[in-house]
């Protein structure tokens, strides 16, 4: 016989003079409950910079929706999301951060992952899917490169940020031409 676990609603953290309470999961409705970022009409999630105001969204509705090679969808002081779309066989290029630490997270396709000490040394080699992340600290040369038959969707999260508010790059050649002399690390 299955039972049901006791829960007691009891506070879990103080907030100041506010009490927040933990709802036992079959009280929640979990299965059921409403995403923030899917319109029940069908509307599709604007893609664009949100800067620094507080933003609820679905982030694997959002990935799966870009289309363009990088765009910024928030910029903080401290933090920044972006949205990428690398076309088969297609990579987002060497590159090193020297004082950013970067989150990559795969919402859809596979791709192959490298990091390294040095653009020539790049030791540490993964094959990623979806539901992947790779995590690449500050001062590591890496590359993540498309090797499935669908375009590889992601979103990445650099702290602090690495791009310009607003920044989108339709193709890889925008990139390459915005970034040439201004020191992104791409080589």
């Amino acid at each position: 016989m299955y039972y049901i676990p006791y829960y007691g609603n009891m506070p879990m953290y103080n907030y100041g003079d506010q009490l927040v309470y933990w709802t036992p999961p079959y009280q929640t409705g979990y299965a059921n409950r409403a995403e923030p970022s899917r319109f029940s009409n069908g509307e599709s999630i604007v893609l664009k910079d949100y800067g620094a105001q507080p933003l609820v969204i679905n982030l694997e509705n959002a990935a799966r929706q870009n289309d363009t090679y990088r765009t910024a969808l928030w910029t903080g002081k401290n933090l920044q999301i972006t949205l990428m779309s690398i076309n088969v066989g297609e990579d987002i290029g060497l590159e090193i951060h020297p004082n950013v630490d970067q989150f990559i997270y795969i919402e859809q396709g596979e791709g192959f992952a490298q990091m390294g000490p040095s653009k020539n040394n790049l030791n540490y080699e993964r094959n990623v899917y979806e539901n992947f992340a790779v995590v690449v600290p500050a001062g590591t040369w890496h590359n993540v490169t498309n090797t499935g038959n669908i375009p590889l969707k992601l979103y990445s999260i650099y702290a602090p940020p690495n791009h310009p508010f607003g920044t989108v790059h339709v193709t890889k050649a925008d990139v390459l031409a915005s970034e040439a002399g201004y020191g992104q690390g791409n080589e």
